[in-house]
């Protein structure tokens, strides 16, 4: 079975770290990277293509909306889960491209579940693309 890679974006390593210890148990997803502000984020997922990006609202620098909307510029296919506190974020980061959002209370079969059925939605879609 191929692994589900995910990218973790959030400027607090205890959140980081804290997301790490809840995925890396999970025999289908791989923790491929960490980013710690918008700016890193998007040099990592052009370098490392994730499956999933688990991208934090607000940050230094540039910011996870930001963040998402240059992702998107030059990996249009990326699936981005914006995970944040600040609910007045969503509106502005699904209109740059989030796939998808949770606020960071969720409870942790819910994050689950949005990283499972990202990474499905973005394999079936290669898959129909080769055929």
């Amino acid at each position: 079975m191929e692994k589900i890679k995910v990218l973790l974006v959030d400027d607090n390593e205890v959140v980081r770290e804290g997301l790490k210890s809840i995925l890396e148990p999970q025999v289908d997803i791989d923790v491929i990277g960490e980013a710690v502000d918008g700016l890193d984020a998007v040099t990592k997922a052009e370098k490392l293509n994730p499956d999933v990006i688990l991208m934090d609202a607000h940050m230094p620098g540039i910011d996870g909306t930001e963040a998402t909307r240059r992702i998107k510029r030059s990996l249009p296919d990326a699936k981005i889960l914006f995970l944040t506190v600040y609910g007045d974020y969503v509106g502005s980061a699904l209109d740059a491209g989030a796939s998808w959002y949770l606020t960071k209370d969720c409870r942790r079969q819910d994050l689950m579940e949005a990283i499972r059925v990202l990474a499905r939605s973005n394999r079936a879609k290669v898959k129909k693309s080769a055929e």
